[in-house]
């Protein structure tokens, strides 16, 4: 449908509205229903539009090639129109879940395959992020509505993971010999098993907490990283229902001859350190993984479920040791040692029974560990154990050893390191550690993502000056400088309102430096709109439009689903990554707004979009902003993860 049909519509449909609003004043003058119409007479012309944008953008997405975009556009219909019409509205949800279950096992058979080509290439696994679990996103929407058609998809999921499991029992006698002899590795668990535990939390936040349940259960039959932060999540809400899937957990990894002191690791992490796992591999790697950015230990923890926990954990850690050369364990000798060491303190503390023999096979595994290990000066040991104010020189003391490091890569690596280390705890010494490093190419990957480390640090802790020099004078991207403008100007929009609107004119400006093909200027221009909106309206639909232009330069931009990233990589020195959902990115927020000020005007624009991805986010948010239904935000979490050689 053309625009200028789809437009005569929406007045033809007013005009009758109203017509019959009037028609129905005029028949019951003196009633209840007729007073109500009187006082909004426009209101349900307005919802007759939004119903109407919403089914034909329904029907127009059937014919998406994308077949993503189709279940999302159909499930966020389906949840939209569920209050005006319920049986069209359940028939799109199953739509939407058909098209979702044909976009997640391609996803999942995707991320299975360049997993597989990484360990090949390197022997190690990579940070691979989780696909989007689109069934996740369907389910969701039709949990709030329909708590049965949720069951049925459930249902329909737990078919599913039992065709995958039959399906993986039919590989080769070789292949099953291969996984039984290596310990899987926690930290990247089967994709299927990644995504269910990725939604059960996503439900957790938003307070669904049975739901979240019903969906972890199926998943947390093994030791995950992602299994024990929703367990740990899960205590905040309802203590009991966690520490007894714990508990039973404990009992499985206790029987499991394949688990190990990287298994101890992860389930340390619930009784000690929530949302902060350690994992120290046998070729020497190192994972660093926290949920959140204070660790705190746990309340309230019964001393029978820590008991339990130092029982199995002693179980696994003095089971034999195997040859160096039959060790198929993921920790090996080095990660065995370092677990131990780690825990060790907490065993003379609470279970005194099991630290003898706990110290004997520290001594027996002593020629096979770091000197750093074996002489307590490496961080890692208490890191989350102890307070802030016992780990607050932790960066000095790797740039310390790094002084005294025997080669210029083993020097480079920790100053690496310290500067890392120094960085996300927004300490600006971190540049002193950068420039220790006499690599060049190390050097100049490293100082930008420090930087990026250090404006997010100033800004989470609203230190505006600090933020707006970084801003000004870090090493930054166009996209992450814009940003930092935009959230300095969030800070100080109410404080110093003319001040803030400059700031956001110099974030306008650094989002027209990005290059018209990127869809980041895009992306940045759409938060300079959002932004704008809070201040200066006319000039909010001026920026939106611009916006549109350069979105319908880039076939890229989606207009949804904007995330702020840094990473910084190299060989031999390891792989950190950063990333926070940026919402004010995204067209939501900005056409959600301009609807309820000129709603005709709003669809005009939104409908101007020439890609289908942003023109449906537009016009979703334009009907939902209408029907006061509260658009879904299925964001990454903040976080953070580190994985060292």
């Amino acid at each position: 449908m053309n625009k200028s049909r789809f437009m005569s519509l929406c007045l033809c449909m007013l005009t009758l509205s109203s017509q019959t609003l009037a028609q129905s004043q005029q028949a019951k003058p003196n009633g209840r229903t007729a007073a109500r119409t009187v006082a909004d007479p426009n209101e349900e012309a307005r919802r007759q539009v939004a119903i109407s944008l919403l089914t034909q953008l329904a029907d127009e997405a059937r014919s998406y090639q994308d077949i993503t975009l189709r279940a999302r556009v159909q499930a966020r219909a389906a949840d939209s129109l569920w209050t005006s019409d319920e049986g069209r509205a359940r028939a799109l949800f199953r739509r939407a879940w058909d098209a979702a279950e044909t976009v997640d096992r391609e996803s999942l058979r995707q991320l299975e395959e360049d997993r597989q080509r990484q360990m090949r290439a390197s022997g190690r696994a990579a940070i691979f992020r989780s696909p989007r679990n689109l069934r996740g996103e369907v389910l969701r929407m039709a949990a709030k509505r329909d708590r049965a058609l949720a069951e049925e998809f459930l249902g329909k999921l737990t078919d599913a993971d039992h065709q995958e499991a039959a399906d993986a029992s039919t590989t080769s006698e070789n292949s099953q010999a291969q996984q039984q002899q290596k310990t899987p590795d926690p930290a990247t668990p089967p994709a299927d098993v990644a995504q269910r535990l990725g939604l059960a939390r996503q439900l957790l936040d938003e307070g669904n907490v049975d739901l979240a349940i019903q969906f972890a259960d199926r998943a947390l039959d093994r030791v995950t990283v992602s299994g024990i932060n929703f367990l740990s999540a899960l205590r905040e809400k309802n203590l009991a229902a966690a520490d007894q899937r714990f508990t039973a957990l404990l009992a499985r990894a206790g029987a499991d001859p394949l688990s190990d002191a990287s298994t101890v690791s992860v389930l340390s992490s619930y009784v000690f350190t929530p949302f902060l796992v350690i994992i120290l591999h046998g070729n020497g790697g190192t994972q660093t993984m926290q949920d959140r950015e204070h660790i705190t230990p746990p309340a309230g923890m019964p001393p029978l479920v820590r008991a339990a926990f130092f029982k199995t954990a002693a179980r696994i850690l003095l089971r034999p040791l195997p040859q160096p050369d039959q060790d198929r364990t993921l920790a090996g000798r080095r990660g065995l040692y370092f677990t131990i060491a780690r825990l060790v303190p907490l065993f003379d503390q609470y279970a005194p029974n099991y630290a003898p023999e706990l110290h004997a096979q520290m001594a027996a595994l002593a020629p096979d560990a770091p000197e750093d290990l074996r002489n307590g000066s490496s961080r890692m040991l208490t890191r989350g154990l102890a307070s802030e104010e016992q780990s607050r020189d932790e960066s000095q003391e790797v740039a310390e050893r790094a002084e005294r490091a025997a080669t210029t890569e083993e020097r480079n690596g920790l100053y690496a390191r310290a500067a890392l280390i120094a960085a996300q705890r927004g300490d600006a010494h971190a540049h002193d550690f950068v420039e220790k490093i006499d690599n060049a190419d190390i050097r100049n990957q490293l100082r930008p993502y420090v930087d990026f480390l250090l404006v997010s640090n100033a800004i989470h802790q609203k230190a505006v000056d600090e933020a707006l020099r970084l801003a000004h004078a870090g090493d930054l991207t166009n996209v992450q400088r814009a940003y930092a403008l935009m959230e300095v100007m969030r800070l100080l929009k109410q404080s110093e309102p003319a001040r803030a609107a400059q700031i956001l004119e110099e974030a306008a400006m650094e989002a027209r430096r990005i290059g018209g093909t990127d869809p980041d200027r895009a992306r940045a221009l759409t938060g300079v709109a959002t932004r704008m909106f809070e201040i200066n309206r006319p000039r909010a639909w001026e920026a939106i439009s611009e916006a549109i232009k350069a979105a319908n330069s880039n076939s890229e931009f989606t207009g949804e689903d904007a995330e702020i990233a840094a990473r910084f990589s190299l060989p031999n020195y390891g792989t950190s990554y950063t990333s926070s959902s940026a919402d004010l990115f995204d067209v939501r927020d900005i056409f959600a707004s301009l609807a309820k000020e000129d709603l005709y005007r709003a669809i005009e624009l939104a409908k101007s979009y020439t890609s289908d991805a942003p023109r449906a986010a537009a016009i979703l948010a334009v009907a939902r902003a209408i029907l006061n239904v509260n658009t879904p935000r299925f964001t990454q979490r903040t976080q953070e993860v580190q994985q060292t050689n």
